[in-house]
């Protein structure tokens, strides 16, 4: 954590210790056409300040782009809004080689909005 997201390390209390909500993942993903996702993790961890936030780790290694990888990132993090009603922070690590395929951010747009 400390290595590939700083900011994020630096903003949890580690003292407090963390929780693996493999439970609560699982039943919001079970139903999802997402594909296999064992190295997946949603952990429960407190900020500096005592506020309780919950993160996704989303551990993927890709060998080559993919397009619908931001889609899939964003059905996690809303279906685990929408189920718990917690804000989630969604992690991705990604091993492939290319440098200008670093997706961000997911959005659609229709009529206009």
């Amino acid at each position: 954590m400390q290595f590939f997201f700083p900011q994020a390390h630096e903003e949890i209390d580690w003292s407090q210790g963390n929780e693996f909500l493999d439970k609560e993942l699982q039943q919001v993903v079970r139903d999802a056409l997402l594909g296999r996702r064992l190295a997946d993790k949603l952990v429960k961890v407190y900020r500096i300040g005592g506020e309780e936030s919950w993160i996704l780790a989303h551990i993927e290694v890709q060998s080559q782009e993919e397009s619908d990888f931001a889609e899939r990132m964003f059905v996690y993090n809303y279906r685990i809004f929408d189920l718990y009603k917690r804000s989630v922070a969604s992690l991705a690590v990604l091993g492939d080689e290319r440098v200008n395929w670093r997706p961000n951010q997911f959005g659609y747009e229709l009529f206009g909005f």
